[in-house]
């Protein structure tokens, strides 16, 4: 079931359900409109995706928790099975539902942006957790299929 903050945003979304391959089709297109990396949100088993352009809200239902490792920059990345954001060009913020692994530690990841263009040679990734730390990436690193 969704939460209370999809359910005040479906209103005036656009809404793909229950097949899998159009949902992932649907956040890659979200993502690369953005000029964020396709392959930053690397989710199986999706349900739904919605995304409302008005309100720059987007959310993902999954049938359960992902782990994913971004192999080239050794990360690992937990995704719950709601994941929501606030969205703009090259960031989202207010992130709920995603955590990244700092040794030991789980910390939630609150923010994402690019520097510029993902197209541009060099370009970085910075992710932003909820205690205030931040780490930059190369975006090659969080291509689709990484």
């Amino acid at each position: 079931m969704a939460s209370k903050t999809i359910e005040i945003h479906r209103v005036g979304a656009e809404i793909f359900r229950g097949d899998d391959a159009m949902c992932k089709k649907k956040c890659v297109e979200v993502l690369e409109e953005l000029g964020l990396p396709t392959g930053l949100l690397p989710l199986e088993e999706m349900e739904e995706f919605g995304y409302n352009p008005a309100a720059g809200f987007m959310w993902l239902l999954q049938r359960k928790k992902t782990e994913h490792t971004f192999k080239k920059v050794k990360q690992t990345v937990s995704y719950a099975g709601e994941v929501t954001a606030f969205v703009e060009p090259g960031k989202l913020r207010k992130i709920a539902g995603v955590k990244t692994k700092e040794l030991f530690l789980w910390l939630s990841v609150v923010e994402v942006y690019v520097d510029e263009s993902v197209t541009a040679p060099g370009n970085k990734v910075t992710f932003k957790t909820g205690t205030g730390l931040s780490e930059t990436f190369d975006a090659a690193a969080f291509a689709l299929g990484e």
